[in-house]
């Protein structure tokens, strides 16, 4: 069974960057679409960004867009989201997730993936 660790969030200075990590166990990182959620206290689980399986092309949410990167290493079965800018808007619990059988279309709904971590916290003081 895919196992998926989130480490690399902590309390960083708005105008911060930050590298998220998630590291992939019992399955390979570019045979699943990856992904980066996040959720905030009273707030529906949002999708960052995803790589999809194989191709590794990227999609990103219109509110990270421009600002935030994934990316992966397979090599090191790793994925990655490079946070740039950070606002306090970002303050959030940010998930890894992985799914085996994601389209191109369904990628950035939650329900679709099959494996999730457990969770890293990202705060960003003003």
């Amino acid at each position: 069974q895919v196992q998926l660790v989130e480490s690399g969030g902590r309390l960083v200075a708005a105008g911060g960057s930050l590298r998220l990590s998630c590291a992939v166990s019992g399955g390979s990182s570019r045979a699943y679409t990856m992904a980066w959620f996040r959720q905030a206290p009273g707030n529906e689980r949002e999708f960052v960004a995803s790589t999809f399986r194989n191709s590794g092309s990227t999609q990103y949410g219109n509110s990270v867009k421009g600002r935030f990167t994934i990316s992966k290493d397979n090599a090191k079965n790793t994925l990655y989201l490079q946070m740039n800018s950070l606002q306090p808007g970002a303050t959030a619990v940010y998930y890894c997730a992985a799914a085996g059988r994601a389209t191109w279309s369904s990628q950035t709904r939650a329900d679709v993936y099959d494996y999730w971590g457990q969770g890293t916290q990202v705060t960003v003081s003003s």
